[in-house]
């Protein structure tokens, strides 16, 4: 799968230190990366495995982080 360059979303959770995940969508996929290894081969997960993921209450039992 080409990484070519795409508009990267960051997570909602991200503190402005550069600790933080983003994600973009990519046909048929939630592409995932660390933002401080961009040039890192980013995780690959099927659109369905992620909409499940973060639809479901409680995000899998994680609790939430607090601020």
């Amino acid at each position: 799968m080409s990484r070519g360059k795409y508009q990267w979303s960051k997570s909602s959770y991200s503190q402005g230190d550069g600790e933080c995940v983003e994600v973009v969508a990519v046909g048929g996929a939630v592409l995932v990366r660390d933002s401080k290894r961009g040039a890192r081969v980013p995780l690959s997960i099927p659109i369905s495995a992620w909409a499940d993921f973060t639809t479901r209450p409680g995000g899998w039992g994680l609790a939430p982080r607090k601020r």
